[in-house]
């Protein structure tokens, strides 16, 4: 594999374009949600308010007198109305961003494969790539759809089930019943909003997962040059250690990645045979992938701290770990499977 500053500039322009596809989704989430509250927010306001004054003993109301307050019921109701078509929203404006994440990896795949070959030959092997199908394209849009749909729903249930228990629940009113009123209404915000983080996710982790099944898919399809796919992450202070350590590992050319955490910002990228492997008795230049630990050590100090804290970041200086350590595989309900950056406690566990 000769991967060179154009197979990495190809790749962060690929990462780029479908970052620039989920966070266009994200927005319109986000939006929407955001709509719908200011549209209830008066509503919720009068219904705490009553609430708040129809108290006993400085107690919140119990769930008889809330079940039987008409305007708190009315806001509940509204809200779950548009908690359900916020919900349906979030399906429909996901899937319809979907063809064009998993439309981009053909073309894109094909030049980053291409520019690890031998540059005389480059335009004569890329020809022979193979493309995905039309029906292979559609499976996996259906499959997302499919998915899709299970998640909003259980969004809708999870949003509705939150807005119920936090106006149970209530607060102290005390004596002042106005300021108990606002800070249930600030609650029923964050219980609100709570379905719009997990749109928030959900929208991510389709997208995402889209664009890998369809890289995975056009790896396999093309394995007569693709030998797998490495690593990429963005080497700098905003990224996590574990990203840190999974950077320039090589992976087989059917799994599916990289298997980074939520709102993570690395890359698979398509990693040629060797020119040897390939036929071709030329020498091969050296892999311009960027060594993590030299650019680690490379940072300026106040850098390296924000990536590592100062625990790990010892650990490191003392030699008592080194960057592969850092990270572990973890399950996550709601997300899939993924690299997470190894708890200090288990880091001195190790070195104990």
């Amino acid at each position: 594999m000769s991967i060179n500053d154009e197979t990495l500039r190809l790749a962060r322009a690929l990462r780029i374009r479908i970052d620039k596809d989920v966070d266009a989704t994200v927005r319109a989430i986000v939006q929407s949600w955001a709509r719908a509250w200011d549209e209830l927010h008066a509503t919720w306001s009068d219904a705490m308010m009553d609430l708040a004054q129809a108290s006993t003993d400085g107690n919140w109301p119990s769930p008889w007198v809330i079940a039987r307050a008409e305007r708190a019921q009315a806001a509940l109701a509204a809200t779950m109305d548009s908690i359900v078509d916020l919900a349906n929203f979030t399906g429909v404006t996901i899937i319809d961003k979907v063809g064009n994440v998993i439309e981009a990896v053909d073309p894109a795949l094909a030049e980053i494969l291409a520019s690890q070959l031998p540059p005389l030959e480059r335009a004569k092997i890329a020809a022979t790539f193979n493309r995905l199908d039309e029906l292979a394209l559609d499976a996996m849009v259906n499959r997302t759809r499919q998915i899709i749909t299970s998640d909003t729903r259980r969004l809708s249930r999870q949003a509705q089930d939150q807005m119920r228990r936090v106006l149970i629940r209530g607060v102290a009113v005390g004596d002042n019943p106005r300021v108990a009123a606002a800070e249930m209404l600030r609650r029923v915000e964050g219980a609100f909003n709570g379905g719009l983080t997990r749109a928030m996710v959900i929208a991510r982790t389709e997208m995402l997962d889209a664009h890998r099944e369809a890289a995975r898919g056009w790896r396999v399809g093309n394995a007569d040059v693709c030998t797998g796919w490495t690593w990429l992450a963005q080497l700098d202070r905003r990224t996590c250690p574990s990203c840190w350590a999974k950077h320039g590992s090589h992976h087989d050319i059917a799994e599916q990645g990289p298997e980074d955490h939520q709102q993570g910002r690395c890359t698979a990228v398509p990693t040629s045979k060797t020119w040897k492997q390939l036929g071709f008795d030329i020498d091969e230049p050296e892999s311009l992938m960027p060594d993590a630990r030299k650019v680690f050590d490379a940072m300026p100090r106040k850098d390296q701290l924000a990536v590592m804290g100062p625990a790990r970041l010892k650990m490191l200086d003392d030699g008592d770990l080194d960057l592969p350590h850092l990270t572990q595989l973890k399950s996550t309900p709601g997300w899939r499977d993924s690299w997470v950056t190894t708890p200090v406690k288990d880091l001195r566990a190790r070195i104990a």
